[in-house]
């Protein structure tokens, strides 16, 4: 398989959140605007078995780093959401 790099030529995650559009259980989970605790719970899962077939593969260094993207990232994503709540909810 291609790789396809994570951010586009102006820095932004548009091929990797063109990456999550394609995910089936993703779009399902949005469809009706509400995402139902079950969805989250087998999104949880997912992510679970996604980092436990990784992580052994991973060397010490790029384990390391990829521990700090994957906190950069969370932060980012509870950043973006909190941002995009107060945004929706300010008077404009």
């Amino acid at each position: 398989m291609a790789r396809t790099s994570w951010l586009d030529e102006n820095a932004t995650f548009q091929p990797l959140d063109d990456q999550v559009h394609q995910l089936e259980h993703f779009v399902a989970a949005l469809a009706d605007g509400i995402v139902e605790p079950h969805e989250l719970a087998e999104q949880h899962e997912r992510v679970r078995a996604a980092m436990a077939t990784l992580e052994p593969k991973l060397t010490d260094e790029l384990h390391t780093e990829l521990t700090r993207l994957l906190a950069e990232l969370t932060a980012y994503n509870i950043m973006n959401t909190l941002h995009e709540l107060w945004a929706a909810r300010s008077p404009k």
